[in-house]
């Protein structure tokens, strides 16, 4: 009988997690198991995540790959499933390492990015083009989501790096494009003279793309991060200066290839890196 295996994701209506499925999809073919994909409505929706999880143990699944909108709120329901029986890897955003403790959970592997290393490269490659004194602002995911504090660290590190720029503002947009588009709206008008900004997401960087436009700011560098298709062509056409490629579907695969080998009890990494790319228009030529 094949083995049922699900994918748990913060949503769908961001393209990045359609890529992570699309993976697991290509997982799910070469191992012959079943695969239940399921998302909560929107990335803030951590109580819809939760039942999830609940529903899913009472499936009986055999593993569960999770990627958690919540680094902490999570855990004591993966705790739960893992009682049950249930194999967790967890990918994407990390679950917080002090609660899993707490929680008495057993080791969970990780698979995902180093977020701060693609972060700082990414706000580093806008700001090693500043040459005068410039403002920047940053614009951050879900305030307790791992990967979120990540980039901000990361980006924060790069702005640091180069004296004539100085961080007049921070805010979070929580990875949605109309908070991008209202939290940018926000920054500029507090902060008329901000040069460069750095997006957590691509969604958050779109919607600030969308106002930056109507306000007829053109000379603003905007760097992002996760390299979807929208923020590509934005990046073609000059709009948007950098992104990051961070293998959503690579981590969806890996994701669904661990949960087999955990199921087999095979020994497994606790945490598997994948590579990040730079996407900029010259690498898009």
């Amino acid at each position: 009988m094949a083995r049922k295996i699900a994918l748990v994701m913060k949503t769908l209506t961001n393209p990045f997690f359609v890529e992570m499925e699309r993976g697991a999809r290509r997982a799910e073919k070469e191992l012959g198991v079943e695969l239940r994909v399921k998302a909560a409505s929107q990335e803030t929706a951590i109580e819809h995540q939760i039942q999830i999880v609940e529903d899913l143990i009472r499936m009986k699944v055999d593993a569960i790959v999770v990627a958690p909108g919540d680094s902490l709120r999570m855990v004591p329901v993966l705790k739960a499933a893992q009682d049950a029986g249930i194999k967790i890897i967890n990918i994407d955003n990390r679950l917080d390492p002090e609660a899993v403790k707490q929680q008495g959970m057993s080791t969970v592997p990780f698979i995902s990015v180093d977020n701060e290393k693609a972060a700082y490269e990414s706000a580093r490659y806008i700001a090693q083009q500043v040459k005068k004194p410039a403002q920047a602002a940053i614009i951050e995911g879900i305030r307790s989501a791992d990967n979120a504090r990540q980039r901000k660290a990361g980006a924060e590190r790069a702005f640091q790096e180069n004296p004539l720029i100085r961080v007049v503002a921070q805010d979070t947009a929580n990875w949605k494009i109309d908070e991008g588009y209202e939290v940018t709206r926000k920054i500029f008008t507090s902060h008329p003279d901000v040069a460069l900004l750095f997006c957590a997401n691509d969604m958050m960087a779109l919607g600030a793309l969308k106002y930056l436009q109507e306000a007829g700011k053109a000379g603003v560098k905007v760097a992002a991060y996760d390299a979807l298709e929208e923020a590509r062509e934005a990046v073609k056409a000059g709009r948007l200066a950098v992104t990051v490629d961070q293998q959503a579907a690579e981590q969806g695969y890996q994701g669904v290839m661990l949960a087999i080998r955990a199921i087999r009890g095979d020994s497994l990494p606790e945490v598997t890196l994948i590579d990040t790319r730079l996407v900029t228009a010259e690498g898009l030529k």
